[in-house]
């Protein structure tokens, strides 16, 4: 199993990215079609039509977010940056060796569209079933 990390540097204070992080409205503004939560269960809706139920395995406000991820976890740490910023690391660990590749790149289309939600309200995906990951698009 292997672990990857990335960081970001935000303009948006950490409560403007901690809440597209851990509300519904949030996460499908950037991650998801939909990411609907019930019971600290996500329900991840993704443009291909798979679909992953994520447990909230620990949420500290403005600080961390930590979740099961098709069966790796995932720990966003955002930290206050200068000029009222953040820093944010995301780690996914238990990561197999045959998804290693595919995983670490999809991350960066994940954060990067982040970044486009968050400090220039912009969602860089094209939202179409038929130009998914699965063809090959890496605007999801």
């Amino acid at each position: 199993m292997k672990t990857i990390t990335w960081k970001i540097h935000l303009k948006s204070n950490p409560n403007e990215v901690f809440d597209l992080l851990v509300t519904s409205e949030g996460r499908s503004k950037f991650w998801s079609e939909k990411a609907t939560e019930e019971d600290d269960i996500i329900h991840f809706l993704f443009p291909n039509g798979q679909t992953y139920d994520g447990r909230i395995l620990k949420n500290v406000h403005n600080k961390e977010f930590h979740l099961d991820y098709f069966d790796s976890v995932v720990k966003f740490q955002l930290e206050q940056a200068e000029n009222d910023g953040t820093d944010l690391t995301l780690i996914n660990e238990n990561v197999t060796e045959s998804d290693f590749l595919e995983v670490q790149v999809g991350w960066i289309s994940v954060l990067m569209n982040l970044k486009a939600v968050a400090d220039f309200q912009c969602d860089l995906r094209n939202r179409h079933s038929k130009r998914t990951w699965d063809q090959g698009y890496v605007d999801n």
